[in-house]
This record gives C-alpha cells, structure tokens and sequence, in this order.
C-alpha cells in the first residue's frame, strides 16, 4: 500500500486499536527511571599532583580517563519515541475499510431444456406478437426467470438423445443466459431422454462444491421419455433421497406436430416424487405463468453479512524505529572514524615534532 493510498484510507475511514491493552505498560520506563537507582561502580585512583610534568618527562601521550556520559536531548528524544512506537505496534494500530455487505447465495437452480426436434415447431407467440418456436420462447421465459433470481447459482443441462451440462452452477447469470442462447433444436439429437437429464442434474448437485445450498431442478419439455437408460419416475425418487426438488412444466400441444398425447400423469408423478411441482403450458402466457408460479414456491434465499475490512499499521511503526536507529548507528560510526582519524593525525604530527627536536639536539 502507497503513502498516499494509506493517508486516503485514514481519512475517508475510521481508526481503531485492536489491542489497547498494550498502552499500560506506556509509563513503564519513567517508573523504573524514578524507582531503580542508578547503577554505579566504584574504581581505586592515585591523584598526581605533578601529572602533567611526569607525562612530559616520560615522553607519552596520557589517554582519557573515566567520565560520566550524559545524554544529550536528541538521544533522549530517540528513546522515548522509540518506545511510543513500539507501544503503539503492540497495540496493533488498524484502519477501517467502509461497510461492505457480501451476500451468501442459497439456492442452486439446474435448469433442464428439451431440445428435441419437436421444440422447433413455431406454436407459440412471442411478446411482438409474432409466431414463435416452442425454443425460443423457452429462452425467453427464462431469460426473464433469471433476472428474478440474482441470490441464486444457476446450471443448465440440454438433453435429446442424451444429456450433456452446457454450464454448471455459476452466479454470473450474463455467461448462463448467453450460453442458453447458443442452444438450437436437435443439437442433442432427436429425442426425449428425460430420465437421463434428471440422472444427470442429480449427478451435478452432488459434485458441487457447496452441499448446504437448497437443490432446485426446473425440467422442461416437450414429449415423452423415449428410451432413457433410466426410468424418469425411478430418477425423480433418487432425487428426493438426494435432496433434489424438481419442477417439471410439460409446454405445447403434442397435436400440433401429430405425436401422442403427453402423459401427464407420468409428469405428475416425476414432480410429485421428487416434492416438487408439474404445470402444463400450451402457450407463451401459461410457460410465463409456470414460471412465475415456481420463482413463488422458491423465493429467493440469501443471507447478507456486512463487514469491514481491516489494514494493519503497526509494521509501519516499526519500520519507522528501524529507520531511525540505522541512521542513528550510521552516523554514529561515521563519527568514530572521524575521531579515529583525528587522533591518528594528532599522532603523527606529535611524533614528527619529536623527530625534528631529536635532530635539533
């Protein structure tokens, strides 16, 4: 995180410690400053009235002798904002974020779409009013259904001859709507294999990742099973000891394209063993109400959590104490080797003053 971005964050948010606990010990040191003596030694000295005379007659250079270091203010200064800082990192200084609200999806919707060649007949009527494939005013209905299920994850299964998942569950309903329109009549083939997409949906409810979420499959279609490896009843009675709910709307008038009567009973039945609903819908009105009438037995289901997000600043404090004492511990031995070169310097014109008086002499 920048400089800049930090400072935005704290104005346009709130500031807390996490552990405040921490600013009792604050006044620690000054107690220990005014409570503990001072530690001191005790050292045997000879006072030499004549010292000065001595060290010249001996030819030395006398060396420093003990003294008291007092500090001056700035590395008074140091220490005390030394340990400011690092009592407030302990403290654990943080920024606040604004309010952000995350929602936790309920229910999973595995959509089922019949794609036989039955559902190219045009006997139905689109919102201009024009005369429609059954498909295509499937699509539409759902496009519409989608939009009303933003708390929900959606699949979609197509099935024919067999049954293929063109998307597992995703909350992003623009990539599911758009792949419901890249479907077409009989790219499954001709058939209605409806117990196998029932077979199939279960098999996806289970894979996916989140077992808590309410299991909803909408089943549309326009026919009878016609050779499904498994019976559509037998696959509605697997769903219900999965958890499964299926809803099953049976759309067009088998008439129209001269096949048998839809057995309804079977339809029934399907939703019936599973807990779910059958509607019939022979008209663009009736598969819009089918669908209303099932976004009413699934309301919506999402749990919204509000939190705000946290920004740690105490690793700031402490690189500020790095920084300082780096600096404080560069200078100070760029200082020492100044005195060293100093007292070298002082040495050598010493010893060359010697050197000339012996030459003198």
């Amino acid at each position: 995180m920048s400089i800049s971005l930090l400072f935005n964050n704290l104005s346009a948010s709130s500031f807390e410690f996490a552990h405040p606990f921490w600013f009792v010990i604050l006044p620690l040191p000054a107690v220990i400053y005014f409570l503990v003596p001072a530690y001191r030694t005790k050292q045997v000295a000879i006072k030499v009235p004549f010292f000065d005379e001595l060290v010249d007659a001996i030819g030395e250079t006398p060396s420093e002798g003990a003294s008291q270091l007092t500090p001056r203010w700035w590395q008074r200064a140091t220490l005390i904002l030394t340990w400011l800082l690092v009592v407030c990192a302990l403290a654990k200084p943080t920024v606040l974020g604004e309010p952000q609200v995350r929602e936790q999806l309920g229910r999973d919707v595995m959509v089922v779409v019949d794609l036989s060649g039955s559902m190219a007949e045009r006997d139905f009527t689109s919102q201009t009013g024009e005369q429609t494939s059954r498909l295509d005013a499937a699509k539409q209905v759902l496009s519409d259904f989608a939009q009303t299920r933003q708390g929900d994850r959606l699949g979609l299964i197509l099935f024919g001859d067999a049954a293929f998942v063109q998307t597992p569950f995703t909350a992003d309903q623009e990539v599911w709507l758009e792949l419901l329109d890249q479907t077409d009549v009989a790219m499954a083939g001709q058939s209605t294999h409806l117990g196998d997409a029932i077979g199939l949906a279960i098999k996806v409810f289970e894979q996916s990742s989140d077992t808590s979420q309410q299991k909803v499959a909408i089943v549309l279609t326009d026919g009878n099973d016609t050779g499904s490896f498994v019976e559509p009843i037998d696959a509605a009675k697997v769903a219900k000891a999965k958890g499964v709910r299926i809803h099953v709307i049976a759309m067009g008038d088998p008439q129209t394209v001269g096949e048998t009567a839809l057995d309804m009973e079977t339809i029934i039945r399907i939703a019936a063993e599973s807990g779910g609903e059958a509607f019939e819908a022979l008209n663009s009105d009736e598969l819009a109400a089918a669908y209303e009438a099932i976004g009413e037995l699934e309301p919506q289901l999402y749990e919204s959590t509000t939190y705000r997000p946290k920004q740690g600043l105490h690793h700031y404090l402490m690189s500020i104490v790095v920084i300082m004492y780096l600096t404080a511990f560069s200078l100070a031995t760029l200082r020492r080797k100044q005195l060293i070169h100093s007292k070298q310097g002082q040495q050598k014109v010493t010893q060359s003053d010697s050197t000339s008086g012996d030459e003198y002499v």
